[in-house]
C-alpha cells in the first residue's frame, strides 16, 4: 500500500480520500514510514512534524464523516523548506545561527493557505545555508541525496523539496527561488517546479535572503498538483508589502484549454550559445512539441550576460547587509563558503548596487517589448545535469567553471526582473533528468501551466517517481 500511495499524485491521493478507498490517516502513515525509511539514504527532511501531520489527517476524516469539504488537497501529504515557519517548528533557514531562535509561534501565509485547502503539513526540509547555495551541501545537517543517483546533488537551495518531490515522499513541497532555487532542483530531480511572478504569492513567514527578489513557489510531480497548490497559495497579503494588493488568478480551471493563440519561441543569443548538448536538446524537444504555437523562432533578450551580472550583485549586497550583524556577532557560525560570499557582499560599493538596479529597470523595459510579440519563452533551466556531490567544477564547451555560482547560468537573468517561470522536466535527453524553463511575461501563470499541461500530454515532459539507486 505505501508503495501505491507514493506514486499517486496529490489529486489522486485526494480523489481516492474522498471517495473511501483510503483515508486521511493511512497516507500520512506510510508518508512518514516512506520519509523513515529513505532518511538515511536522502536526508531530505530536517524536521518530521509527526504530531501535527496526524491531527491534520484526523481533522481531515473528521470533515469527511461530517460531509464537510476539507478543500482540493484533502489529506495530501505536503512539506516546506526549512525557511517556512511551521508552528512549534525553529525556522533554521539551513543555518547554525537560527538553531537558537524560538520556535515559530504561527505559520507563514503559504503554509497556513495549504492546509486551509486540506493538505497536511509532515515537516521541514533540508536547503542551502540561509539560501545562498545551488546544491544543498549543508554543512549542518549535510547534503541532500538526489534520488535519481545518490551519487549526485538533488540542487539548491531548495534540494529537500526537489528530492522528497521526486521520491515520492511527498505529493507537493514548498520552496523558494531567488536565482534559481526552484528551476535548479527541478532540473537536477526531474520534477515540475513553479516560479510565479514576483509578488505573485506571499511570503510573509519565510526567513528572507534577497528582499527585491525572493519568490516562493511549489514543486510536484503533475501539472494539475502543480497549479492546485498554486492556486491555494494565492491572494492578497498586508503581511507582505509586495503582495498587497495582488488579486487570485485561478491557473487550475484553464489547464485543458490547449496551447490556443498562444505564441512560443527558443530563446536564443545567451541562452544558445555555448549551451552544452543535453540541455539544449531539452529545449528543442520540447520547442518541437508545442508546434504549431513554435515556428521555430528565435529570440533573444538583449544584455541578458549583463543581467546575470548585475543580479550577482544585487543578490550579495542585498544578502550581506541582511547577515551583517550575524556576521559581526557570528562570524564562526556560518558554512566558510557561505560565510565569504555574505561578507563581500556587505562591502559592496552603494553606486554598485545603484547601478545594478539602474541596469536592472533598463532590462526590465526591454523584454516587455519582447513579449509584445511573444507569449512563452523556452530556454534551458540549467545548463548539465546533476553534478556529484563534492564537484567543485564543470567544464562547458571546453571551459573549466565553478560548479556552484554557475548552476544558475540560465535561471538567474529570468528571475531578476520577477517573471513567472515553470520549470518542465524531460527525462528522455540523457542518463540524468534536465528541465527547461517555460517563461512568460510578469501574471501570465496560467499561460505557462496551460503549455507544460500541452507537455505533460504529449509525453514529452513527465515527472515519474524515482527509484532509489545507488
Amino acid at each position: 500500500m505505501s508503495a501505491q500511495l507514493a506514486s499517486l499524485s496529490g489529486l489522486e491521493t485526494a480523489a481516492a480520500i474522498r471517495s473511501g478507498q483510503v483515508n486521511a490517516r493511512r497516507v500520512v502513515e506510510s508518508a512518514l514510514e516512506r520519509i523513515a525509511a529513505t532518511h538515511g539514504a536522502i536526508n531530505a527532511f530536517t524536521s518530521v512534524t509527526m504530531d501535527r501531520a496526524r491531527r491534520e489527517a484526523a481533522a481531515v476524516d473528521d470533515a469527511f464523516a461530517s460531509r464537510r469539504d476539507p478543500g482540493p488537497l484533502a489529506g495530501v501529504p505536503f512539506a516546506v523548506k526549512n525557511l517556512f515557519d511551521l508552528t512549534g517548528v525553529v525556522t533554521v533557514a539551513g543555518s547554525k545561527i537560527n538553531r537558537h531562535h524560538p520556535a515559530a509561534t504561527s505559520d507563514a501565509t503559504a503554509v497556513e493557505r495549504l492546509c486551509r485547502a486540506g493538505a497536511v503539513c509532515v515537516g521541514a526540509l533540508n536547503m542551502g545555508e540561509y539560501a545562498y547555495d545551488f546544491v544543498t551541501d549543508n554543512a549542518h545537517d549535510g547534503a541532500t541525496r538526489n534520488p535519481h543517483d545518490l551519487a549526485r546533488s538533488a540542487g539548491g537551495s531548495s534540494g529537500g523539496c526537489g528530492a522528497a518531490v521526486a521520491a515520492g515522499l511527498v505529493p507537493i513541497a514548498l520552496g523558494t527561488d531567488t536565482n534559481g532555487s526552484i528551476r535548479v532542483p527541478s532540473s537536477f530531480c526531474g520534477i515540475w517546479g513553479l516560479k510565479p511572478t514576483y509578488g505573485r504569492l506571499s511570503r510573509a513567514g519565510s526567513f528572507p535572503f534577497v528582499e527585491s527578489l525572493d519568490h516562493i513557489g511549489p514543486f510536484a510531480r503533475t501539472v494539475a498538483d502543480l497549479a492546485v497548490a498554486y492556486d491555494a497559495m494565492q491572494g492578497p497579503d498586508p503581511r507582505d508589502p509586495a503582495c498587497a494588493q495582488r488579486p487570485v488568478d485561478a491557473a487550475a480551471p484553464h489547464l485543458d484549454t490547449g496551447l490556443g493563440d498562444l505564441r512560443v519561441a527558443l530563446l536564443g543569443g545567451y541562452f544558445e550559445r555555448g549551451c552544452p548538448p543535453q540541455a539544449h536538446a531539452a529545449a528543442v524537444a520540447v520547442a518541437n512539441a508545442l508546434s504549431p504555437a513554435f515556428r521555430g523562432g528565435r529570440v533573444e533578450l538583449p544584455q541578458a550576460a549583463h543581467a546575470r551580472a548585475a543580479a550577482f550583485l544585487i543578490t550579495a549586497t542585498e544578502g550581506g547587509s541582511l547577515h551583517l550583524d550575524r556576521l559581526r556577532k557570528n562570524a564562526a557560525y556560518f558554512d566558510p563558503k557561505i560565510r565569504d560570499r555574505f561578507l563581500a557582499g556587505a562591502l559592496t560599493p552603494a553606486a554598485w548596487y545603484l547601478h545594478a538596479q539602474r541596469f536592472r529597470a533598463w532590462f526590465r523595459a526591454q523584454v516587455r517589448e519582447v513579449f509584445r510579440h511573444v507569449d512563452v519563452l523556452i530556454a534551458p533551466a540549467t545548463p548539465v545535469p546533476a553534478t556529484f556531490l563534492g564537484q567543485e567544477l564543470m567544464t562547458i564547451e571546453g571551459v573549466e567553471l565553478p560548479v556552484r555560482p554557475n548552476l544558475g547560468l540560465f535561471t538567474q537573468p529570468i528571475s531578476f526582473i520577477g517573471l513567472p517561470v515553470v520549470a518542465a522536466p524531460v527525462h528522455t535527453a540523457g542518463p540524468q533528468p534536465i528541465a527547461v524553463q517555460l517563461i512568460a511575461a510578469p501574471w501570465r501563470e496560467t499561460a505557462l501551466l496551460r503549455v507544460a499541461r500541452v507537455l505533460e500530454h504529449s509525453g514529452v515532459c513527465t515527472a515519474p517517481v524515482a527509484r532509489l539507486a545507488a
